[in-house]
């Protein structure tokens, strides 16, 4: 799935990376999809969390080759 909008936090404790998310998200359309790109070793939980909480689906979460967790976030 090729994502509408790429942001990388790599680097960022929590909760950088959730609100730096939120931003973002909060500028896209619905139905559109983000990426992000975190080291946080807790991103996986938190953002399953946070999409819980906003409404927002979690459409994907992988490791890449480099060891980065990439999540997909798709608008409500």
């Amino acid at each position: 799935m090729r994502p509408d909008k790429s942001i990388d936090l790599s680097g960022l404790n929590c909760p950088l990376p959730i609100l730096r998310a939120k931003k973002a998200l909060a500028d896209m359309d619905s139905g559109t999809v983000l990426e992000v790109l975190a080291t946080d070793a807790g991103a996986p939980n938190d953002f399953v969390a946070f999409c819980r909480q906003t409404g927002n689906t979690l459409l994907d979460s992988s490791t890449t080759a480099e060891g980065k967790f990439r999540l997909l976030l798709q608008r409500k």
